[in-house]
């Protein structure tokens, strides 16, 4: 049998009526009858309660017969079942995996720190029972072999300066790369019958030994993106302070003049402090 088979026992309920039945019997036998012959019903009453077997909501139990695979009891209830069987227990719960932070390198070379959480439940307990040799140490294993493979497929951040330009990224593209991942995982878990519900990205940062550099090299992008949009901003500034003052004509400039007060202009609407104004109380040409 290759296969998971699911199996409802005998009701534990009536066995344990006829436990009772047989164990109180041998002890009224053995006071009186005043011979031996009740202890073999007393032995045979006594290997009959290791037959009686519960399972709890969410719970299974797989059944072995000196090495056979007999079934999987997932019904929850109180049973009983042959005496001999051999009851592995497995639970059906979900459960929750929080891997250790791994030092991976990314698309670029770039060495990383990342972990994931998984959530994982067993939906076949033939293949978690005895297609792997420990189900719960496989997802560990084959999780951690998941993430790093996950981050060498994509880059930690966008570099455009250097004309990287990725539309994946593992910093920005969470549910991307989330999806990526779970079917990543789930592909290495179906081999022990276990079910990937969710899998997510829980940490992700540079290694320590980069981290200080690319965040400086974060700031000086973001510095030079804010200095972008100012520059943008004071021409667009600048155009329109020219046009409305020619168009109301409130002062005539020649392009000496002009050149001066686009100069200043620029200078005080980039500048990174407040300008200083200095009063001119003689003529425009002083």
């Amino acid at each position: 049998m290759k296969e998971e088979k699911i199996i409802v026992p005998a009701n534990g309920y009536l066995m344990l009526f006829l436990f009772v039945l047989l164990f109180s019997g041998s002890i009224v036998g053995i006071a009186v009858l005043k011979t031996g012959w009740p202890v073999f019903t007393m032995v045979i009453s006594l290997a009959l309660a290791f037959g009686f077997l519960m399972v709890q909501p969410n719970g299974s139990r797989v059944l072995l017969l000196f090495g056979k695979y007999v079934g999987t009891v997932k019904k929850n209830g109180f049973y009983w079942v042959n005496p001999f069987y051999t009851k592995k227990k497995i639970s059906l719960r979900a459960s929750n995996f929080d891997s250790e932070r791994l030092k991976v390198n990314d698309k670029l070379g770039n060495p990383v720190m990342i972990s994931t959480i998984l959530v994982w439940r067993v939906q076949n307990t033939y293949k978690a029972a005895f297609d792997v040799d420990n189900y719960e140490n496989f997802v560990r294993v084959q999780t951690d072999a998941a993430v790093r493979k996950l981050a060498s497929m994509y880059p930690y951040d966008n570099f455009a300066d250097e004309g990287v330009d990725e539309d994946i990224t593992l910093r920005s593209s969470v549910n991307e790369v989330s999806n990526a991942l779970e079917k990543e995982i789930d592909e290495r878990l179906t081999i022990a019958g276990i079910e990937v519900l969710e899998a997510r990205i829980g940490y992700l940062a540079y290694s320590n030994e980069i981290a200080n550099a690319m965040l400086k090299r974060q700031q000086a992008t973001a510095i030079v993106a804010a200095r972008h949009k100012i520059v943008e901003g004071a021409v667009s500034m600048v155009e329109m302070a020219i046009e409305q003052l020619n168009e109301k004509q409130v002062v005539d400039l020649d392009e000496e003049r002009k050149a001066a007060m686009v100069s200043n202009l620029m200078v005080v609407l980039c500048g990174d402090r407040d300008a200083s104004p200095v009063l001119n109380t003689g003529t425009l040409n002083h």
